[in-house]
C-alpha cells in the first residue's frame, strides 16, 4: 500500500487505423519520460484513433497491442491503461485495458456509447463498472462519452481516482474541462482526463485539453492545446483523505440503484 501514486497521462496525435504506428509511437514517448511514475494512461481507441469500422482494426485479448502494455508494464514495473479495439464473441468492444507489472489485466467496456457518431451501431455497450485495487489505491476508470453521465460515476466506492481517456473534439472542448472538474468535485477525488491532439480521417479536430485535478478541482497539471507532451502529478491519499474526513460531503450521498 502507498500513501502515494505518481500519474502520467500521454496527450499525443493518432495515426489513423494504424495499430502497428501508434504503439511504435508511444513506446518512443514512453522512453522519452524520465521521472518515476505508478501509472500510464493514454488516450481512448490509443491503437487506431476513434473509428467506426471496428474491423479494420479489432484484436483479441491475445493480440500484438495486449502483449505490448502487459510488456510495457513489466519493463518499466507500473501500470499502463487506455482503450482500444478488441473483438469477442463476435461482438467489438471499446474496451479499457488496465495492465499491472505482473501481467494482471483489468478490463471495462465503454458504458455510453456516443450516439452521435453511430458508436452503438458498431461497438457492444458494457455494462459493468469496475474498481480497480493498485497499490493499496482505488481506482475507478472510464471512458470519454461516459463523462457527461455523472450517475455511472458516483463514488458510492469510496474510490480515490477517477480516469478518463477520451478523443474529444475541440468544438465540445469546453464541456471536457469543465465536466472533468465536476466529476472531481462530486466525487472527491483526484480525476485525470487524457485526451488526443491532431485531425483524423473524418476532419475531426482534437485539442487535446488534458488535464489532471484534484478532489475540490483544483487544476494540478495541465498541457496546453494541440501541443504533444505529459501531464504528471504524485497523488497524496492522505491529504485527499483529511479534506473528506474533515468536510464530509460523501456522508450525504443520495441512495439508488441504476438499473440496465
Amino acid at each position: 500500500m502507498s500513501e502515494t501514486l505518481s500519474i502520467m497521462g500521454i496527450q499525443a496525435d493518432l495515426a489513423w487505423e494504424n495499430p502497428i504506428e501508434n504503439i511504435q509511437n508511444f513506446e518512443t514517448k514512453i522512453n522519452e519520460f524520465d521521472k518515476a511514475v505508478d501509472i500510464i494512461v493514454l488516450p481512448e481507441m490509443f491503437t487506431s484513433g476513434f473509428t467506426m469500422q471496428p474491423n479494420h482494426v479489432a484484436e483479441s485479448m491475445n493480440g500484438t497491442t495486449v502483449l505490448w502494455m502487459q510488456n510495457i508494464a513489466k519493463e518499466k514495473q507500473l501500470a499502463i491503461t487506455g482503450s482500444l479495439v478488441i473483438k469477442e464473441n463476435g461482438n467489438y468492444y471499446n474496451r479499457l485495458l488496465f495492465v499491472q507489472p505482473s501481467g494482471k489485466i483489468d478490463y471495462y467496456d465503454k458504458r455510453h456509447s456516443f450516439t452521435l457518431a453511430g458508436e452503438h451501431k458498431a461497438y457492444t455497450s458494457g455494462n459493468k463498472k469496475i474498481i480497480i485495487d493498485y497499490k493499496g489505491w482505488k481506482i475507478c476508470p472510464l471512458i470519454c462519452y461516459d463523462l457527461r453521465f455523472p450517475v455511472w460515476a458516483r463514488n458510492t466506492e469510496s474510490y480515490d481516482l477517477l480516469i478518463y481517456m477520451a478523443n474529444w473534439p475541440i468544438t465540445r472542448i469546453k464541456a471536457w474541462e469543465t465536466l472533468l472538474k465536476a466529476r472531481a468535485i462530486e466525487n472527491m477525488c483526484y480525476t485525470i482526463g487524457v485526451n488526443r491532439i491532431g485531425i483524423d480521417a473524418n476532419d475531426y479536430k482534437y485539442s487535446g485539453n488534458s488535464i489532471i485535478v484534484d478532489f475540490l478541482g483544483k487544476e494540478i497539471s495541465k498541457l496546453q492545446p494541440n501541443k504533444y507532451g505529459f501531464i504528471y502529478f504524485t497523488l497524496n491519499k492522505k491529504v485527499q483523505n483529511n479534506v473528506r474526513n474533515k468536510l464530509g460531503f460523501l456522508n450525504d450521498r443520495d441512495t439508488f440503484k441504476i438499473d440496465y
